[in-house]
């Protein structure tokens, strides 16, 4: 019987994720990778320093580094202190820089100076864990072995609830669960788009949302900054000044 119960929720989940696929398909036409490149090592160099990062500013720094550095070889062969300057301002840069030299020389060593097309190949590069395999695979490739976890997929995940899980992995096996394959590369980018617009950390914007009925978070978020109409009218009647919420 409990299993017959967990499928039964998992089917609710899968039909409640279907809708908020459609939602945000319409609402984000144009939702895509925010960060620019034009080649596979362009993009697995750029995931690897969004890490703690907006990705505006990657964007910045890789409008002059990818002019510099045009091959794993370059990064392989990079000098560490010059390759550190070059990505300063992208935060822990030292250790993003010995992260990109490790990946050039593995490239080189190891895939003739390519991006691996496999994601067991792609993990034993430096500085590349499953979130950025994803990226690259899902982009820079079109496959979809799984779904991109960052700070956004996991709030609005939670907010969602899709998935409470207290690791960017199982955060990911929750979403896959219920997610057709065919959506697993969109999907990142549609609630990515939603968070930073709409869904935001801090001060969500509930009464805006185009998923704000199939959100179990909106109405709690909604009565935690607003007091409902009958305590102020109450409150008037009484000659009081209703308390501001905070």
């Amino acid at each position: 019987m409990p299993r017959a119960t967990d499928e039964l929720g998992l089917s609710a989940q899968r039909r409640r994720m279907q809708a908020v696929i459609r939602r945000l398909r319409r609402a984000y036409p144009d939702a895509r990778c925010s960060l620019n490149y034009t080649t596979p090592l362009e993009l697995l160099v750029a995931t690897i320093l969004s890490a703690q990062c907006t990705d505006e500013r990657v964007n910045l720094v890789t409008k002059d580094l990818f002019q510099k550095y045009r091959s794993a070889a370059d990064y392989a062969q990079a000098d560490l202190e010059t390759l550190q300057a070059d990505i300063r301002s992208t935060g822990f840069y030292r250790n993003k820089a010995k992260a990109l030299q490790g990946m050039g020389q593995r490239l080189v060593e190891a895939f003739g100076g390519e991006v691996p097309r496999a994601m067991d190949d792609l993990l034993t590069l430096p500085g590349v864990a499953r979130k950025t395999a994803n990226v690259v695979l899902g982009n820079a490739f079109g496959q979809a072995p799984g779904v991109v976890v960052d700070t956004h997929v996991r709030r609005l995940s939670a907010r969602l609830g899709f998935s409470n899980a207290p690791t960017p992995e199982k955060i990911e096996r929750d979403l896959m669960a219920m997610t057709p394959r065919r959506h697993y590369v969109m999907l990142p980018h549609w609630l990515i788009f939603h968070g930073r617009a709409v869904c935001r950390a801090r001060g969500p914007r509930c009464g805006e949302c185009v998923l704000a009925d199939l959100c179990p978070a909106a109405g709690a978020s909604q009565s935690a900054r607003t007091p409902p109409r009958e305590s102020r009218r109450q409150a008037a009647g009484r000659g009081v000044k209703p308390a501001r919420s905070t």
